[in-house]
């Protein structure tokens, strides 16, 4: 069972017939005409620089997440199972940086990467849309600049924590401190020494002020948000951000709630969905939310 499908309802799937009934259906919806009314669907085909025929197909089981099965297509044109994953569709564009795209050693699923200035470190994630890749790749387009990328993720284990006091000439000085930085970081990317100075001294100037702070005051009462790599698996994330909005739906198959928050991390919009219940706590606008999420995207191409 993959880790993540209980993010999107299917905590109780256990048995490999259960996940089987999934994968079928799956399948039917995708290759016919058949639809389930108010329920997202998609098939997307290809062919690729090899002359298979590629195939990636889509079914919503919560409005806005759901199974994507891919696989191809044999010479009698029946499709053939390759593997699934569980996704959740992002609402925002998050990043309008260049991305590069890089095949998984295992099997013909991709990672991207995006080197964005405002979150601070390189985003890896794993790649929602493959068949507008391959298709660009076969027609020898690639790379292809004037992307967006619209990210979202899954979670399994989070918690909801209550907002640093700020008012509004606070945002406001934090917000322009927030642009002021990205224009250094910029700046230090493309050589500027004097650039580089700033940021190492106000590096200083903050671990300074948190090693002194830290004694008397909880931590995250002084980080008011960051966005970390975890573990060992470099598309998973260690996250805390500001909750923009949230809503909650239902899995049509077993029923279990799901909860959707936009949250706003490192000025970085992530679309994230986990089992009501994974979240520990209310989510609330305003509130934040903390956790490890298996970071995904969709990559826009012109």
């Amino acid at each position: 069972m993959h880790r993540y499908l209980r993010a999107i309802g299917f905590s109780k799937v256990k048995k490999r017939e259960e996940l089987r009934a999934l994968i079928d259906e799956v399948v039917k919806i995708g290759l016919t005409e058949n639809k389930i009314e108010g329920y997202f669907s998609d098939r997307d085909i290809t062919v690729d620089e090899e002359d298979r025929t590629y195939a990636e197909l889509s079914l919503d089981f919560v409005h806005g997440a759901g199974i994507c099965i891919r696989g191809q297509f044999d010479e009698e044109s029946r499709f053939l199972y390759e593997y699934y994953f569980p996704y959740v569709r992002g609402t925002n564009v998050s990043s309008t940086e260049d991305v590069t795209v890089e095949r998984h050693a295992e099997k013909e699923s991709f990672a991207g990467v995006c080197d964005d200035i405002k979150v601070g470190v390189t985003l890896i994630f794993y790649l929602q849309n493959i068949i507008p890749y391959k298709r660009l790749q076969a027609l020898k387009q690639l790379p292809i600049q004037g992307t967006a990328l619209v990210l979202s993720a899954l979670c399994v284990d989070g918690t909801i924590m209550m907002p640093i006091n700020k008012n509004e000439s606070d945002k406001k000085r934090i917000k322009k401190a927030a642009s002021e930085r990205n224009q250094l970081i910029a700046q230090a990317r493309m050589g500027d020494e004097d650039a580089i100075e700033s940021l190492t001294l106000d590096d200083m100037d903050t671990y300074t002020i948190i090693s002194r702070k830290i004694h008397k005051t909880d931590v995250f009462s002084l980080v008011d948000t960051y966005f970390m790599p975890y573990g060992v698996e470099c598309d998973q994330y260690s996250i805390l951000g500001e909750i923009m909005d949230f809503h909650m739906d239902k899995n049509r198959i077993t029923g279990e709630d799901v909860i959707f928050m936009t949250v706003e991390c490192n000025e970085l919009l992530l679309e994230i969905c986990i089992n009501r219940e994974d979240l520990y706590g209310e989510a609330a606008v305003g509130r934040r939310f903390k956790g490890i999420v298996w970071l995904q995207g969709f990559i826009e191409f012109p």
